[in-house]
């Protein structure tokens, strides 16, 4: 079942390993009303297709390994948003501000990829139905596909799990450049006009683009 998704998580946890410490962070994929997701408590460099189950609509589980235990954040966002796949890390430069409460301005024409600024989720317990909850309303106020969740980490969404991911390391590269450049000075956000315009050059940027 979902065995390709299965793969593609699987083969995604090499990128999560370098954006985020230890076993903290978790990726998942929808086909449908099931979601591929990573293991819980699997080590990142032991997970293979085999170990990533698949959670059906009404929970059931299949495959030898338990779900992630945020399951409810990525399901939520499943059910309020058109997304194909979900990234959440507690990636360091992210993390920290999000321990600040302090949303990442549009410092950066790459945040583009999240919206424009990356808002900040206010604070649940993690694994539970609140914490899904406030990060759909944090993205949802912001039209975002990225924020930071209040003292634990940062979740993005993409159609498919590259995109995701490749939103969730923009928000941590521009998460240190911010950092550092408040260490200097004050940054300067660009213009809602800008971001647009870089959104759509980045939409055609590729093999099949510019």
């Amino acid at each position: 079942m979902l065995d390709a998704e299965r793969q593609t998580v699987a083969t995604a946890v090499s990128t999560l390993a370098r954006l985020t410490p230890g076993r903290t962070g978790n990726l998942s994929v929808r086909r449908g009303d099931h979601v591929a997701i990573t293991p819980s408590g699997v080590p990142y460099d032991r997970i293979d297709a085999a170990d990533v189950p698949v959670v059906g609509p009404d929970g059931e589980v299949h495959g030898d390994h338990a779900p992630s235990s945020e399951l409810p954040l990525h399901r939520a966002c499943y059910e309020a948003f058109d997304t194909g796949a979900v990234a959440h890390a507690h990636s360091p430069w992210a993390t920290t501000l999000a321990v600040l409460q302090e949303p990442i301005p549009p410092v950066h024409y790459m945040l583009s990829l999240a919206g424009g600024e990356v808002p900040v989720a206010a604070y649940a317990t993690y694994g539970t139905e609140q914490l899904g909850e406030n990060v759909v309303a944090a993205m949802t106020d912001a039209d975002a596909t990225a924020c930071l969740l209040a003292n634990h980490g940062l979740v993005a969404i993409g159609d498919d799990l590259d995109g995701a991911m490749e939103t969730a390391v923009a928000v941590e590269s521009v998460a240190q450049v911010y950092c550092q450049a408040l260490a200097i000075g004050t940054p300067e956000p660009l213009p809602e006009a800008e971001l647009d315009r870089v959104g759509r050059k980045l939409a055609d940027y590729g093999p099949d683009g510019e």
